[in-house]
């Protein structure tokens, strides 16, 4: 078993509010990193049998902000694979959003058009083959 260029895993979580650190319930943007280290942990399974470990991320860009209440999707997808490591490309989207129009608290609606939040490229290695 071995990952291959192409490789996608995508994970869906809601943000909950006990993470919302700043005002307008924003979430800090570790928030997606760890999100970001899940859904390469899962790539790595599926591609090689092992969970990996993460070295590094050579860019990351907050581009949108993510908010208590949020449901956001992450997608990793291998760019590039070398002997142990895999290049990772990683795009979080905020694909649910609270309604912040003064009617229920608990409203919410599925974006027509998801937000692009976080962009990352990571650096990930495996053991080597059997």
């Amino acid at each position: 078993m071995t990952a291959y260029e192409g490789l996608t895993v995508t994970q869906r979580r809601y943000v909950p509010y006990s993470h919302a650190h700043y005002a307008g319930n924003l979430v800090d943007g570790a928030y997606s990193l760890a999100m970001f280290g899940d859904v390469a942990t899962e790539l790595c399974i599926t591609g090689d049998g092992d969970e990996g470990l993460f070295a590094s991320y050579s860019d990351v860009q907050f581009v949108a902000p993510i908010r208590a209440g949020d449901v956001i999707e992450a997608t990793a997808v291998v760019s590039r694979v070398g002997n142990r490591s895999r290049t990772i490309d990683f795009t979080m989207r905020v694909v649910c959003r609270g309604n912040d129009d003064g009617g229920q608290a608990s409203s919410a609606a599925l974006l027509a058009d998801p937000i692009v939040a976080t962009t990352a490229v990571g650096t990930v290695v495996v053991p080597p083959s059997q």
